[in-house]
């Protein structure tokens, strides 16, 4: 079987956050299946073709990939940020552990990219610098029940946390719910960064104290990190402040 399939990473949206290998990856593929905006980014050959799709169109798309693949073609299929951080690789591997035997015969590979969290963590500072986990706030393949304890979970074990997909039109609650939560049991004082677009002429980056935390300032594009209690805030004079996590932590009380 001469087919492959390349799950590929384009990065958060600057093309100089694109690796080499994922540049190497698209200069090879004869196809690309993905959501229309993250196909849009990429610069193809006449002899390539573009398959979109939309966003809610996962296993659909991945199983039209995994056909052409089959059928001796050079596919990739293209994720925004890392194809492997709330992205298609893992819809993909879902796909082929409930496909055909063929689909698991494929030449399969994944290639990473720079996630949004690791972009917007770049442009304020560190505040990833020590334990931190992150979330996708999106209740559409789990209860949002298990969000919330694990919301709870993870700020009262002084984790920092980075939430993806954490607001849009279908689910405009999800977000301040999550703000509630966590005043909980986070001081109020705990910096919040919206990274919106990070590295896109698009940027859009806000750093607030958890108190001042509105949903309003986020949409899909946004990556919100939210602090720990040990998270530092660095002010500069005339320039926007610094947001780390020291590399040591207190023990949980």
């Amino acid at each position: 079987m001469s087919g492959r399939l390349t799950v590929i990473g384009t990065g958060p949206g600057n093309p100089d956050q694109m690796t080499p290998q994922a540049r190497a990856a698209i200069e090879a593929a004869s196809d690309f299946f993905g959501y229309k905006p993250y196909l849009d980014r990429l610069q193809v050959r006449a002899d390539q073709t573009l398959h979109a799709s939309d966003n809610r169109e996962e296993l659909d798309r991945a199983k039209a990939a995994l056909d052409l693949a089959v059928s001796g073609k050079h596919v990739a299929v293209v994720s925004g940020g890392d194809a492997g951080v709330f992205a298609m690789a893992a819809a993909m591997c879902e796909t082929i552990e409930h496909g055909p035997a063929e689909w698991r015969a494929l030449d399969f590979a994944v290639v990473p990219g720079v996630t949004a969290m690791l972009a917007v963590a770049a442009r304020v500072g560190a505040p990833l610098g020590h334990d931190f986990c992150a979330m996708s706030l999106s209740d559409n393949l789990k209860p949002w029940d298990l969000i919330e304890s694990r919301l709870l979970a993870a700020a009262s074990a002084g984790f920092v946390i980075a939430l993806y997909n954490p607001i849009s039109k279908a689910r405009p609650f999800q977000l301040g719910r999550a703000f509630e939560i966590l005043r909980t049991v986070l001081p109020e004082t705990v910096p919040v960064v919206f990274g919106r677009a990070a590295g896109r002429p698009d940027e859009r980056i806000r750093i607030v104290p958890l108190s001042d935390a509105d949903p309003a300032f986020a949409d899909m594009a946004t990556c919100v990190i939210i602090g720990s209690p040990d998270t530092r805030l660095i002010e500069r004079p005339g320039m926007e402040p610094l947001v780390y996590a020291p590399r040591s932590a207190k023990a949980a009380t």
